[in-house]
């Protein structure tokens, strides 16, 4: 059986859900195909006795509110999908072990945030506000860049966008350092590294800024009903503008024309064409499953020149008391063994507890609450002479070690009131998102492959005709926030290529 759409959207991940919205929404006939039964990829739920977990998500930045709404925000209802925000105007709080440890409650607002760091590290606040401040003219450069179609006046860049010039093309670190930012402001300021997976002296300011000041502004936001609210928001969208999709239905094969072209795929047997088509499968295994003759050279190398990002380890805990009568005060907590970044990731010593209770009080039956531990690690960090039957337990050891160290520090009990638990590894993200080592960000954004240097490449580096990537593996990297931009933004240009306008 063939079939023939404008376009076809390969995988219901989030980048792959906001592109298809916005494909059938302006009136393109759209197929989105998903190899799971349900939307969303790492943006679900899944039940555990009466608990409903949540996988993945933490928080959301970028969001903004309904008087002052940011950039995922608006791009929700500009696709009339909605949600029921939750916020949490604390941003974190951090506790750093060791001789040089801290215990720090970071608020959010711009105000609350440098404030909450001048009380730990007196001095610091001109610093502090002064790295925030850069994000204004970071942006302004930015639209003026895309409004010159990648082709900006130098001098314009030099005397209009000098902060752009000064910062885009270092680490957060190195900005931090030239603005007079003490070390022990540094390392609070930049607890958040854990979410790009890539540390503070070698992730892009400009990326890293970007992301702090959409939690300062307005807080972190979560859905209501967990990110799964997102996916099927999305998902209701798309269907009510005659988007078809496919449930069950893993692409096996992306077909080409005789000039290279992408034309089509094919799933559960049948060939499926279109016009365009939207990936929202990591590069590489797009390739594998291609003709590999046609799989230009440079994209095949570049492909194979990145590393791979992060994955997790990641413990559901669903208990029999509330979060009051655990002891738990707190949404998101941060545990590093020590305060600098570059020592945490080399380590693997940070860990991150969540309550989501504290945000969402119902996302738990009555008289109950669940937490969230989520310890980074590689795919490469499973042992390699890890039997089958050894798995279940090493990985209840590792989860064991972790809540043994949260009740010692907190003071708390959790291991007598937990009712349910569930323990996942990168064995269970490589199994579920089919991803090379389990990574949940695709490639790691650092090096010579960080933000700004994909955002200037952005068409020199997926080159083949008719293609277009969307989620954790293009320009902006992943994180759910970035998965929506992307999403909407690449979705755009399919849309222009094949209808015209702006």
């Amino acid at each position: 059986m063939d079939r023939q759409y404008d376009v076809i959207v390969v995988g219901a991940g989030n980048g792959g859900l906001v592109a298809a919205a916005n494909c059938a929404k302006h009136g393109l006939k759209t197929l989105l195909l998903e190899k799971h039964n349900i939307p969303g990829g790492c943006a679900t739920s899944f039940v555990r006795g009466r608990f409903e977990f949540e996988p993945s998500l933490h928080e959301l930045c970028s969001v903004g509110t309904p008087e002052n709404p940011d950039t995922v925000y608006k791009i929700f209802d500009e696709l009339g999908a909605k949600i029921d925000w939750r916020y949490e105007n604390n941003m974190y709080r951090v506790i750093a072990k060791g001789e040089n440890g801290y215990d720090v409650t970071v608020k959010g607002g711009i105000d609350g945030y440098c404030d909450s760091i001048e009380a730990a590290c007196p001095g610091s606040r001109k610093s502090v506000k002064a790295f925030l401040d850069l994000v204004v003219n970071c942006k302004q450069a930015v639209e003026y860049i895309t409004k010159k179609k990648g082709n900006p006046n130098k001098l314009v860049m030099a005397l209009k966008y000098g902060n752009f010039m000064r910062c885009a093309s270092h680490s957060v670190e190195e900005v931090q350092i030239a603005l007079g930012m003490p070390e022990k402001a540094r390392n609070i300021v930049n607890t958040y590294w854990g979410y790009l997976g890539v540390p503070t002296d070698e992730l892009n300011c400009m990326h890293y800024l970007n992301m702090v000041t959409g939690y300062v502004k307005d807080g972190a936001a979560m859905p209501a009903k967990r990110s799964h609210e997102l996916s099927e928001a999305l998902i209701k969208v798309f269907q009510d503008n005659g988007g078809e999709v496919w449930y069950n239905s893993e692409v096996t094969e992306f077909l080409t024309d005789e000039s290279g072209r992408i034309n089509g795929v094919v799933a559960n047997g049948d060939k499926l064409f279109a016009k365009e088509i939207i990936s929202n499968v990591i590069p590489n295994n797009v390739y594998s499953r291609m003709d590999e003759k046609k799989v230009p050279e440079n994209d095949l190398k570049l492909a194979n020149a990145r590393e791979f990002g992060i994955s997790l380890e990641t413990v559901y805990i669903g208990c029999d008391c509330t979060a009051e009568e655990l002891g738990v005060k707190d949404y998101t907590v941060f545990v590093v063994n020590d305060p600098n970044p570059r020592v945490e990731h080399d380590t693997r010593g940070l860990y991150i507890v969540n309550s989501l209770n504290k945000v969402v009080p119902e996302s738990s039956p009555e008289g109950t609450c669940t937490l969230f531990f989520t310890y980074l690690c590689y795919g490469s960090d499973i042992p390699k002479d890890l039997k089958p039957e050894e798995y279940k337990k090493w990985k209840n050891a590792h989860a064991e070690k972790y809540i043994k160290d949260y009740e010692e520090l907190m003071g708390i009990d959790i291991r007598s009131h937990i009712e349910e638990i569930s323990v996942a590894t990168p064995v269970t993200f490589a199994r579920y998102l089919g991803t090379p080592d389990g990574t949940i960000y695709g490639y790691k954004l650092s090096g010579w492959d960080h933000l700004m240097s994909r955002t200037a490449h952005v068409k020199a580096d997926f080159t083949i005709p008719g293609l277009t990537f969307v989620g954790g593996h293009s320009s902006r990297g992943d994180g759910y926030s970035s998965s929506y931009i992307i999403g909407y933004q690449h979705s755009n240009q399919v849309i222009n290529r094949l209808k015209g306008g702006n």
